[in-house]
């Protein structure tokens, strides 16, 4: 590719990506590239030809890599992107920083960040997606965005550019979020962190934290962000329609719905992307039978099927 000698970060031909998702499945993306910084993303950008697809991946918590890989260039990116710093009510951070680090981080300047606590990923994935958790979401929070276009060209994005919506932004294809501005309410730093810890023992009292996972696999039906939207809701929830359709459990290959929390697809060991995605689409299939009711997948699924390119 004409543009490695003119980057400073990192341009990795037929690169597998199974090492870099939580699910640990994935065949190889024909580049990944690791830039030094945002000038490097821009320069790299603006040179890559544009009919090269491009797909900004973060640190892997919500994505199935299908067994083929992925014919495009990788955007991963690293250390250059995950300072966090805060000034007034405001929080900055980087893409790459991780929900959790920002939420403690946030809590030391006693801002009340503390929904990203136990979401796991990191800034750029939690904008994208509008993560959230506990009743707050990204978009309860979001001042800006910062990013670089398809194009190579630095763009700040505001909230009505996102179009913030449940587990969904307008996102343009090809751009990658590089950090975030939030605007946090006030509390005490010791009763934040007292939050964030009663929040993870809940979230390992209910959760499979310890397997393969990617994350809630499942949308909750028919939710909305807090947006104002008229239904607002999410009272239905995803794994209360799979326990009850009787796929707790339920298993294909080395893919399992977690018995902890069937809203969980796990790698229980040797699982491939399309046992991952086969049972998730026999899950859909059996909820929909049972229940009227089509769930919709939030893991995000990327590449080609089979073993090779």
């Amino acid at each position: 590719m004409s543009t490695l000698s003119d980057t400073r970060g990192t341009l990795t031909p037929d690169r597998p990506l199974n090492d870099l998702t939580w699910l640990r499945v994935g065949g190889p993306a024909d580049w990944l590239f690791q830039p030094a910084d945002e000038a490097d993303l821009r320069g790299f950008l603006k040179e890559l030809d544009p009919a090269v697809q491009v797909f900004a991946m973060g640190v892997g918590s919500n994505l199935i890599v299908r067994d083929g890989g992925v014919r495009a260039v990788v955007i991963r990116l690293g250390r250059g992107f995950n300072d966090i710093g805060a000034e007034g009510n405001r929080v900055t951070a980087g893409a790459a920083a991780l929900d959790a680090h920002v939420a403690r981080k946030a809590a030391g300047e006693g801002l009340d960040l503390t929904f990203l606590r136990t979401i796991p990923g990191a800034i750029g994935g939690a904008v994208r997606m509008n993560a959230g958790c506990y009743g707050t979401y990204v978009a309860d929070r979001f001042v800006e965005a910062r990013a670089v276009t398809r194009a190579g060209e630095a763009v700040t994005l505001t909230a009505q550019d996102l179009n913030f919506r449940y587990r969904q932004t307008d996102l343009a294809c090809g751009t990658v979020i590089t950090g975030a501005t939030f605007e946090a309410p006030r509390g005490d730093p010791a009763q934040l962190e007292a939050k964030m810890a009663d929040q993870l023992a809940r979230r390992d009292a209910t959760q499979p934290t310890r397997d393969r996972t990617a994350g809630s696999t499942f949308r909750n039906p028919a939710g909305y962000s807090s947006t104002g939207a008229a239904d607002d809701s999410h009272e239905l929830k995803a794994w209360k329609l799979i326990d009850e359709a009787g796929l707790r459990g339920a298993s294909l290959g080395g893919a399992q719905m977690s018995d902890k929390h069937p809203n969980f697809l796990t790698n229980t060991g040797g699982a491939t992307a399309a046992d991952l995605e086969a049972l998730g689409e026999l899950v859909r299939k059996k909820v929909f039978q049972n229940s009227g009711i089509e769930l919709q997948w939030e893991v995000i699924r990327v590449g080609e099927s089979g073993e090779s390119k």
